[in-house]
């Protein structure tokens, strides 16, 4: 990985902070796109145009996918590859809500090297690159080891509570807690804000890539949902769920879960 990769992608953040924080979320232009794919904003089409504009040009090897970008077969023949998400919450942001990010990643041979989560409204920047470590604005993080998962604060969404998708249909005493923005929940248990997180639905790389790292970097793991490495740059850029946490944590996750369970639809 070039050591430029992580100031690229940290530059290419803040300036895409300042084009997405013109707009007023509540009343930036917004319209649903095609098959149930979710809400979008001209302000995620304009931070998109940006980064698209910007970061291939500072790399012309590297691939490209990106939420709002349709997707070619092109880049499953390079190497490195852009893993971007423009604005991941676009809901919060519609809302007003300060509860967004912006999720960059590049990704080598299957594997993310370089991440970075920003949260504008927040002031909250997590940076990641491999075999560096993790940091939240400059300052190193590292993940929760609190070993116990009765205990544990666990960031996920109410379906995953359902009983079909534990083992004998017991579902572990955690205590659920929940934000918006995926890429910010993984982002959080980097910080050790909280234990862990998981998502047991089918993922788009683009969400959960520079959460990825930025938890192993932070000492943690991650897997999909039956807990396999997290590979991206795959044909159909979706994962089968993530589970993310301290390790001690996660394999407690990742033993409690049914691998039987289909997942919850997306």
């Amino acid at each position: 990985m070039p050591a430029t990769d992580l100031p690229l992608l940290i530059d290419a953040a803040l300036e895409a902070g300042k084009i997405a924080t013109r707009y007023s979320g509540t009343t930036a232009k917004r319209w649903d796109k095609p098959q149930g794919a979710g809400p979008v904003t001209e302000a995620d089409l304009a931070v998109n145009a940006m980064l698209e504009q910007r970061l291939p040009a500072a790399r012309p090897g590297y691939g490209w996918l990106s939420e709002e970008t349709e997707d070619t077969s092109e880049r499953l023949s390079k190497s490195r590859v852009f893993i971007i998400d423009p604005i991941d919450g676009t809901r919060s942001f519609a809302e007003g809500s300060q509860t967004w990010a912006h999720s960059l990643a590049i990704a080598e041979q299957g594997e993310v090297t370089a991440a970075v989560i920003y949260l504008p409204l927040r002031n909250l920047l997590y940076a990641a690159a491999k075999g560096r470590g993790a940091t939240l604005n400059d300052a190193p993080i590292k993940v929760s080891d609190t070993p116990d998962l009765n205990t544990a604060e666990i960031l996920a969404a109410k379906p995953n509570m359902d009983p079909r998708h534990w083992q004998q249909g017991k579902v572990p005493a955690f205590k659920r807690m929940y934000r918006p923005s995926l890429a910010y929940r993984m982002a959080l248990v980097g910080q050790g804000r909280f234990d862990g997180m998981l998502t047991l639905r089918p993922s788009w790389e683009w969400d959960i890539a520079a959460g990825d790292l930025i938890i192993r970097e932070a000492g943690g793991a991650c897997s999909n949902r039956l807990g396999e490495p997290l590979r991206f740059n795959n044909s159909q850029p979706r994962l089968n769920g993530v589970v993310a946490a301290g390790t001690g944590v996660h394999n407690a996750l990742s033993a409690r879960l049914d691998l039987g369970s289909t997942g919850i639809a997306p």
